[in-house]
């Protein structure tokens, strides 16, 4: 512990001393260069999941890209993962509500740094990749199926049959639940793999990182103002923190949780609930990290009431191309999102709700600027 206090302390003195050393341009300061740095590098390191014993491995990867856009794992063999999972969309789908065999309603969420999450899902009703990825292929609403009707299209293709024998080495076993949570980690073990490309923030954070003024200065004025925006009056990165620009938490934000008359959506309440009585959570059997290490968050969490109308701070990388926006796809555009957060109802948040948040009243010229940071968090076109 002290030895990673040291390290601690030796880093934060390191950025100091680069700040006073080489002093930011306006319309950025010294103060911003943490906070910059805090968001990368990118991309990632590879990710492995404890939780799933063929994370990571390369047979697995393949067989999940291949089951990921198999459509006989649905109920009616029409519809796969990349039928709501679009590849050229971040792997959303473009609508504001998530369309499979029934219409739902919450926004399809892109999977693109999914395997750098910690909670799934809107709610988070999920604390591991593979349980959310078997979780489409039982609702009733998306893709129909059942544990028995996962085994059995596995165990009734010789194609899957070969795919499952390479990737966990033996047959289709004779258990239904066992073979659909082990298709649903060969899903896992692909969707880890989906990063996005670098943008040029990271290349305007990597050259302030190094001390190369003449790399940062090719980044645009328009979004270095933005960014000065998000760091500053926006105060945008206390959610939207670290290299995917998410604290992974979730949050009152104004956005309406009524999903019809009288009906409405909990958020985070309704999903530590579901989270907890889940047979396929981190606490329960089919957890492949055997000491339960990765189950510590899941341990510890608690149900409040201040989790009722809360949504999960999503990423903002790529975010270009995963409209429309927020939890319900209310937002049709970027634009809309700030006006949202311009023009922000204070009333609207409940009673424990985020205090950091206020109507940020921004100018055209302010939302145009961040309009222009935002757009930089997008891959070179």
């Amino acid at each position: 512990m002290k030895r990673g206090l040291a390290s601690l302390a030796a880093l934060l003195a390191g950025l100091a001393g680069l700040a006073a050393a080489q002093p930011l341009p306006s319309p950025l300061n010294n103060d911003d260069l943490p906070r910059i740095l805090a968001h990368g590098p990118w991309p990632p390191p590879p990710v492995r999941d404890p939780s799933n014993r063929i994370s990571a491995q390369t047979a697995a990867i393949a067989w999940g890209a291949a089951l990921f856009n198999d459509a006989r794992l649905s109920r009616n063999g029409a519809l796969s993962c990349a039928s709501c999972h679009q590849a050229a969309r971040g792997f959303s789908d473009g609508l504001p509500l998530g369309q499979g065999l029934q219409s739902g309603t919450r926004n399809t969420s892109a999977l693109m740094n999914v395997g750098q999450q910690r909670w799934f899902g809107w709610d988070g009703a999920n604390d591991n990749l593979w349980a959310q990825s078997l979780r489409p292929l039982l609702d009733a609403r998306e893709m129909g199926g059942s544990l028995s009707g996962v085994a059995q299209a596995v165990r009734g293709h010789v194609d899957l049959r070969e795919g499952y024998r390479r990737v966990f080495g033996t047959p289709p076993v004779d258990d239904d639940e066992h073979i659909a949570v082990d298709v649903a980690k060969a899903l896992a073990a692909y969707q880890e793999t989906l990063v996005t490309p670098r943008t040029p923030f990271d290349d305007f954070r990597d050259a302030l990182q190094r001390g190369d003024r003449e790399a940062a200065a090719r980044y645009p004025l328009a979004a270095q103002r933005g960014l000065a925006l998000f760091l500053g009056k926006g105060r945008c990165y206390v959610c939207h923190s670290g290299p995917s620009f998410s604290n992974g938490e979730f949050h009152d934000i104004g956005v309406s949780f009524f999903v019809a008359p009288g009906q409405v959506d909990p958020g985070r309440h309704g999903g530590i609930k579901a989270l907890m009585a889940s047979r396929y959570n981190l606490l329960g059997p089919f957890n492949d990290d055997a000491v339960r290490a990765s189950a510590i968050g899941t341990r510890h969490v608690v149900q409040e009431h201040r989790h009722f109308g809360e949504f999960k701070v999503p990423g903002l990388r790529g975010l270009g191309v995963s409209a429309p926006y927020m939890h319900n796809g209310s937002q049709r555009t970027l634009r809309e999102v700030l006006r949202h957060y311009s023009e922000l109802d204070p009333n609207r948040l409940h009673a424990d709700g985020e205090s950091i948040l206020v109507p940020l009243r921004l100018t055209s010229a302010e939302t145009e600027d961040l309009l222009a940071f935002l757009d930089s968090l997008n891959p070179t076109r």
